[in-house]
């Protein structure tokens, strides 16, 4: 059995500067085993990581994101890429968090530096497959992620 994991300014520190240092400018933290029915995870990020919209097809991926320190922004699409909604995630701001349904087209991304979000989905991880990236946006290493990231942004400009 394993002892309690903490969720601490340490533990945003470390993941912070593992996703500073990565390539994809975020780095995961799981507090779950890959078998368990229910997954949990912590995730750095900075500014220009990419989240290519996409959706999770399978009825039992509902997704809730929970923001710990930072601010994202959340987008929602529709089946053509059509903007239908967007939504600011403070830490201690108005709203933390969001519960995604299975099917929504939804991207998040990253307005503030060493932003940390909490995740849970049920298990075991499924890749996404490519019915369930958004066709009309460039998805992760492909051109133009870079420009796309910076119009998710610019809907979150005052």
């Amino acid at each position: 059995m394993r002892g309690p994991a903490f969720i601490d300014h340490a533990l945003f520190a470390g993941l912070t500067q593992q996703a500073a240092n990565s390539p994809r400018l975020r780095h995961h933290h799981g507090f779950h085993t890959m078998d368990e029915p229910c997954h949990r995870l912590s995730i750095g990020m900075q500014p220009d990581t990419y989240i290519a919209p996409h959706r999770h097809l399978d009825l039992t991926k509902a997704e809730t994101l929970l923001v710990l320190k930072g601010r994202i922004g959340v987008l929602f699409f529709d089946e053509q890429g059509g903007l239908t909604g967007q939504r600011l995630l403070e830490a201690g701001g108005d709203c933390v968090g969001v519960d995604f349904p299975p099917g929504l087209y939804h991207s998040l991304v990253v307005l503030e530096p060493d932003t940390v979000i909490f995740e849970c989905k049920a298990g075991p991880f499924q890749a996404l497959q490519d019915n369930e990236y958004g066709p009309w946006a460039p998805r992760e290493g492909e051109p133009g992620t870079q420009a796309y990231r910076d119009w998710m942004a610019a809907r979150f400009e005052s």
